[in-house]
Formats: structure tokens, C-alpha cells, sequence
């Protein structure tokens, strides 16, 4: 069945990025992955061929396209490898604020260059001390005449490494209260004094996407890098958070069907005492399990990425499906490596990267425990 937000144009467009992903990004993955990397090339390469921030207006050098474009390019890198998550969180998470919170004059200094890859973009939420409860940030920016001077520690950011240009979460006032009324979001360049990078993180997957501790120490910040207005910066992030939990749930169905893909083709190629895997009726109850439960959520999520496309407020619904559809995928990948025997625990068999991938997605854009108690809220409860 064809998603009702998928016309014709799409399914080129589709055709388009999949031969340029044959040709970029599936020869080199694997070495991306040893090489704990993925090359500022590609990104480049991506912006060279249209594939980086394809919903921004035609004034800024974008495409002005919908939402379902960047459903492709999610769904298409995806089946690449998990690693490749930094792009969807630049091209539909962080390039949103700049787009609709950011002045003309930001849009026009900092839009064209993410567009093209030469600026690749990060946000800065999550904090040593401070991941869920974002109103427990401790990063500051104390207005010092027409610039702020940042302080504080943010840890696993995505994209850290390479990020030119981090939308970072602080408060830039430290005794209000409630707390969230004190956050604002102030843009801070890479080459900026007093920024420095930490470590790239040693993560359990996701081994070529660059994930960092980024430290803030006296950086002075023109208040001209403020995006929208000061203190509103709590209600920009609850207002983007959709999104970014739809980005979510479109990564989690397309691997957990990716990783059902693979193992049909493994069963119906293994043989074990004198017939194929998929004869045993066992084997064959439990795929089918499996491609029911996938089947699921991906009616839900077509589903949501229509009324997402049409503006409507999804955010239970939302919530529902980045828990339950994280949950599934990582069930699957569970069952799906169990099928594949001893060879499923092997690093040349693509299940065993599935398997170490897939976890995380429960944890990042709100944990599957804050998307329940948004649910319960949402219920009246």
C-alpha cells in the first residue's frame, strides 16, 4: 500500500537519492563505521545533489518542498545504516528553529551554507546533570551589553564533531520561575573562543555518527544569534519536539522492516536438520508475528505523517508511536538476530550492527517513559 502523502514526484525523487546512495554511501558505510566517522564529503556530496534541507524556501537556495521529501531521505538513509541519523536531525530538527524562529537576517547569514553541507548543524539540549527535565539545565548565558557569555556543559550531542553551528539551550535567566520561563536558545559558530569540543563519545552503536561533549567557557555570543525571543525558548523546543519524535518513528519502522527483510532472506537460505529454517512452523509463526506488529506501525505512522503534513496537533499521538514503534523495532531486531543463530553475533552479518543500532532510538528526543506521561496528560490524567 502506497502512503496517501506519496505522489508521483515523490517515488522519482525516491529513485533519484537511492542511486546516488548506491554510489556514495553504501560502498563506504562499512569503513565509515571502522573509521568511527562519517566524512564531512559526504555531506558535501549531499548538499551538491540537493538531499540537505530540502523544505527550506527557494529564497535561501532550498527546494521549498514538503514534509514527505524528508520522509524519503529519512526512510532511504536509513536502510543505509543507523549512523546516518545526524542528517535527519540537520535537515528536520535543528534547520525547523532557524526556519521558524530565526530572523531574516539569520536565515539569510546561516540557511544557503546548510543547505549546500558546508555548515552541518547541532542542538545542544541535554547536559552531565540534566536529560529528560530540560528545565534542570544548568548552562547560562548572562547578557553582557550586545552579547551573552555562555557557561556550562553539554553531552551527547549529536553531530558534536563536525557541528559549525550548535543551537544551544540556556538560561538566560536563573532565578525565574518557573524554571522552563528562563530558557532561551542562543546559536553559537564552531570557531567561536571559548568552545571546545570534548571527547567523541564511545557509544555501544551508531559507531559512525559523531556524538560529543561540547564545552562553553566564556564564550561571548552576539545577541544577534539569539533565535526568537528570550525566555520563549521552552515553548520553541515543545513546539518542535513533534517533529523530531515523528523523525523517531519513521527511523525505528523503516529498520525494523530492513532488519524482517533480512532475516526472511536468511531463514529461506539456512538449512538445519535436512530442510530450509523458514519450513519449521515455529520459525514461520514468529516472522509472521513479527510482520504483523511492522505492518502496524507502519499504517500508524503513514497515518501521522499525513496529518503532520497537513499541520494538524499529533502530539499524543506522536508520543504513542515514537514509544511504541522504538519498543517494536528493538523486539524485532531481538527475534531477528535469535533467527539468524551464531551467525547473527557475527560483524559481518548487517543484523548484529541492527541489534547494537536500534536500542538508543527509546532513549533520544524524550525517553518512551516521558512520552507515557505526556500520553497520560494528554488522557486527562
Amino acid at each position: 500500500m502506497t502512503a496517501r502523502y506519496l505522489q508521483e514526484e515523490h517515488h522519482i525523487f525516491r529513485e533519484a537519492f537511492r542511486k546516488f546512495l548506491q554510489k556514495e554511501a553504501y560502498p563506504f558505510y562499512d569503513v565509515w563505521e571502522k573509521d568511527r566517522l562519517i566524512p564531512r564529503s559526504f555531506w558535501e556530496k549531499m548538499g551538491e545533489n540537493g538531499f540537505l534541507c530540502p523544505g527550506v524556501d527557494e529564497a535561501y537556495g532550498g527546494l521549498n518542498a514538503d514534509f514527505a521529501y524528508s520522509v524519503v531521505i529519512l526512510e532511504e538513509l536509513e536502510r543505509v545504516g543507523s549512523s546516518l541519523v545526524g542528517i535527519g536531525l540537520h535537515n528536520d530538527i535543528v534547520i525547523p528553529y532557524l526556519e521558524e524562529y530565526g530572523t531574516e537576517e539569520q536565515k539569510k547569514r546561516w540557511l544557503p551554507k546548510c543547505i549546500t553541507g558546508e555548515i552541518i548543524t547541532a542542538i545542544a539540549m541535554t547536559e552531565p546533570g540534566a536529560g529528560s527535565d530540560l528545565a534542570g539545565i544548568r548552562m547560562t548565558a548572562r547578557k553582557d551589553g550586545d552579547h551573552y557569555l555562555l557557561n556550562g556543559e553539554k553531552t551527547f550531542i549529536t553531530n558534536g564533531i563536525h557541528a559549525d553551528l550548535i543551537v544551544v539551550v540556556c538560561k538566560t535567566d536563573t532565578k525565574i520561575k518557573p524554571a522552563h520561563k528562563g530558557i532561551s536558545l542562543i546559536v553559537v559558530e564552531g570557531d567561536t573562543a571559548g568552545f571546545k569540543r570534548g571527547k567523541k563519545l564511545d557509544k555501544v552503536g551508531l559507531h559512525s555518527q559523531d556524538t560529543a561533549e561540547l564545552i562553553f567557557e566564556d564564550v561571548k555570543v552576539s545577541s544577534a544569534n539569539l533565535i526568537g525571543e528570550e525566555g520563549k525558548g521552552f515553548y520553541y523546543l515543545m513546539q518542535q519536539l513533534q517533529q523530531e519524535r515523528l523523525v523517531v518513528a519513521i527511523v525505528a519502522v523503516t529498520a525494523a522492516e530492513e532488519m524482517l527483510k533480512q532475516t526472511i532472506d536468511y531463514v529461506k537460505n539456512r538449512n538445519a536438520f535436512g530442510k530450509k529454517i523458514s519450513d519449521f512452523q515455529t520459525v514461520q509463526f514468529r516472522l509472521a508475528e513479527m510482520a504483523t506488529e511492522v505492518e502496524i506501525g507502519r499504517t500508524f505512522l503513514d497515518d501521522l505523517i499525513d496529518q503532520h503534513i497537513q499541520k494538524k496537533n499529533v502530539v499524543k499521538k506522536v508520543s504513542m508511536a515514537k514509544y511504541w514503534t522504538t519498543d517494536m523495532a528493538r523486539n524485532i531486531a531481538t527475534q531477528c538476530m535469535q533467527l539468524h543463530g551464531g551467525y547473527g553475533y557475527m560483524e559481518e552479518y548487517e543484523i548484529a550492527r541492527r541489534y547494537r543500532d536500534i536500542p538508543v532510538a527509546s532513549i533520544y528526543a524524550g525517553t518512551n517513559e516521558i512520552m507515557k506521561t505526556i500520553i497520560a496528560k494528554e488522557m486527562g490524567l
